[in-house]
């Protein structure tokens, strides 16, 4: 589409949503940064730590970095706040360019290596805050988008969808992500609006940058070929003003792929991220059966 300018980053106080928001506000996009968080320190690292980022941060950087951030204080798993940040943005802005679907519940027990019945059931939260959530925001957006004839819906997902990772939610809740736009896609098809997920590989977040403090030989080789999340959000970007990107709609991408093979670009830091296809597996081909 030509010259995207509202979008909306679900989940964005910090890690992948923030870096995301920010690649945006780059571009001079105006970002709506969502997320909880309204002071820092509530969230915590795996070590306990407590982590920075707040909804009103993120939207000043994405102002200083060359775009307009706009903090909205919205809980995702909560439809009638979700409704009411549509309103917001169409009342403001009249147009809605670009949804990223980010925010997903991240229980404390994720990364623990334990059977998923010796984790606490609340780790299932994020089927709801993740999955559902994701849908429910791109129903708003699709009524927007399909309306004026453009947009792009994405899905943070990862190579969890394919390969064992974190246990049976978080793979759930990614595979769950790349059939949202592949089945999205077909239904926005007539109204030249694009969706599509994104896998991403390992980020430099907060959360990262403190594991790799704490145990810097273990995550050594991880940060040397970890993505910004600023990356994904330069993908985004491409995807939404290529004349060709109905090609790639309803396809799960792997980001370090595309960026390299169809867009020609790097990530920030100058670096060209792996693909990992090879170590965690490939996401399934778009299905082109319909079924009604």
């Amino acid at each position: 589409m030509p010259n995207p300018k509202v979008a909306i980053v679900t989940g964005a106080s910090r890690g992948a949503g923030k870096g995301i928001a920010l690649g945006l506000a780059e571009k001079g996009m105006t970002v709506y940064v969502t997320g909880r968080t309204r002071k820092a320190g509530k969230a915590k690292g795996w070590d306990g730590t407590p982590l920075p980022g707040t909804v009103e941060e993120t939207a000043q950087a994405c102002t200083n970095a060359g775009g307009k951030g706009i903090g909205v204080i919205c809980d995702s798993a909560d439809d009638a706040q979700v409704a009411q940040l549509f309103e917001q943005v169409m009342d403001e802005q009249g147009q809605c360019d670009i949804l990223m679907n980010n925010a997903a519940y991240i229980h404390h027990q994720l990364i623990e290596q334990k059977p998923f019945w010796d984790k606490e059931l609340d780790a299932q939260n994020i089927l709801d805050v993740g999955l559902r959530s994701a849908y429910v925001a791109s129903w708003h957006a699709a009524k927007i988008m399909a309306k004026q004839k453009r947009g792009l819906i994405g899905m943070g997902s990862s190579f969890g969808a394919s390969c064992y990772m974190h246990g049976p939610a978080y793979g759930a809740q990614k595979a769950g992500l790349d059939k949202l736009a592949h089945d999205m896609a077909v239904d926005l098809e007539p109204f030249n609006v694009q969706a599509v997920s994104i896998w991403m590989g390992p980020l430099l977040t907060e959360r990262a940058l403190i594991a790799a403090e704490v145990h810097p030989e273990q995550y050594k080789e991880f940060m040397e070929m970890a993505e910004t999340p600023q990356f994904t959000g330069h993908i985004l970007y491409a995807i939404a003003t290529d004349p060709k990107a109905q090609e790639i709609s309803g396809h799960t991408l792997v980001g370090a792929e595309v960026a390299k093979d169809r867009y020609k670009m790097k990530d920030g830091n100058g670096k060209q991220p792996p693909s990992h296809r090879e170590m965690l597996g490939s996401p399934n081909p778009p299905n082109p059966a319909r079924v009604y």
